[in-house]
C-alpha cells in the first residue's frame, strides 16, 4: 500500500516542480534574450598531417595526434580574437616520395616522427550573425567561418622553431547560450623547412627560403567551447 502511494506521490511532485518553472519562464526568456559573453575558452582534438621534403601528396598518409587548447575574445556575434596552444604529432619516410632522392635508396631510407607545438592568435569571422535569441537580430545557432593568423612552431625532438601562418575555416553550432561545437579544417604554412627534422631538408638540392620549400602542417579537429564573462549589450550606470 506503502509503495502504491509513493509511485504516485512521485509524478505529482515532478508536475508541481515543472508547474512552478513554466512559471517563472516569461521572466528567465526575456532575460536571457540580453544575455552576450565577451570570453570563450575550449578545447580540440583530431588528426593532422604533413606536407614537405618526405611528402607532396596526401598529407593524411600517415596521421598523428592534434590537439589544442583556445581562448577567444568575442567582439560580437561576427568577429572574434583567438588564442591557440597546440600539439600536432607528424611523420613520413622516404619510401612515400615519387621517384628517387639524391642519395637516398631502399637501405638508407629517411624516415621521421615528431611534434611540433605551436602558440598563434587568429581572427575568426563567422557568415551568419552567431547566437540565440534577439530575433529582431535573425542569429543562426549554427554559422561556417574563417580564421587566419600567426603565430611561431617548434618541433621537437631537434627544437627547430618557425614563424607559423594558419588559415581554415569550419562551422560552428551553439548547443545552448554558453556551449558551443565546432568542425574545423587548418592548413599552415610553416616559415621553415624543418618542422620535420633538421636533416631532412633541401633534399632535391632546391635551397629554402622563407616561401620556397617549406613544411605545411594540415589538421581537422572537433572542439567545444564554453563562453563566460557576461557583456551588457545596454547597461544603464546610476552615478
Amino acid at each position: 500500500m506503502n509503495v502504491n502511494h509513493a509511485t504516485t506521490l512521485s509524478p505529482l511532485a515532478l508536475l508541481m516542480i515543472a508547474a512552478a518553472l513554466a512559471a517563472s519562464l516569461p521572466q528567465r526568456a526575456k532575460a536571457a534574450d540580453e544575455e552576450m559573453y565577451s570570453w570563450d575558452a575550449g578545447i580540440s582534438i583530431g588528426m593532422s598531417g604533413y606536407t614537405g621534403d618526405l611528402n607532396s601528396g596526401n598529407p593524411f598518409r600517415h596521421p598523428g595526434l592534434s590537439a589544442s587548447a583556445t581562448g577567444a575574445y568575442l567582439f560580437n556575434e561576427r568577429w572574434s580574437l583567438r588564442g591557440r596552444l597546440g600539439v600536432d604529432g607528424l611523420s613520413g619516410t622516404s619510401r612515400d616520395v615519387k621517384g628517387s632522392l639524391p642519395g637516398i635508396t631502399d637501405d638508407n631510407e629517411l624516415k621521421f616522427n615528431s611534434k611540433a607545438w605551436s602558440l598563434t592568435v587568429a581572427g575568426e569571422f563567422n557568415f551568419l550573425p552567431y547566437g540565440i535569441g534577439e530575433t529582431y537580430r535573425h542569429l543562426s545557432r549554427i554559422s561556417p567561418y574563417l580564421t587566419a593568423g600567426i603565430g611561431v612552431a617548434m618541433s621537437s625532438p631537434g627544437g627547430s622553431a618557425a614563424l607559423a601562418i594558419p588559415l581554415g575555416g569550419g562551422v560552428r553550432y551553439k548547443v545552448n547560450r554558453r556551449v558551443n561545437l565546432n568542425l574545423q579544417m587548418t592548413v599552415t604554412k610553416m616559415l621553415g623547412d624543418k618542422m620535420d627534422s633538421k636533416d631532412i631538408t633541401d633534399l632535391y638540392g632546391v635551397k629554402s627560403s622563407i616561401f620556397k620549400n617549406t613544411d605545411w602542417i594540415t589538421s581537422i579537429s572537433i572542439g567545444v567551447t564554453y563562453e563566460f564573462g557576461w557583456r551588457c549589450s545596454t547597461c544603464h550606470y546610476v552615478d
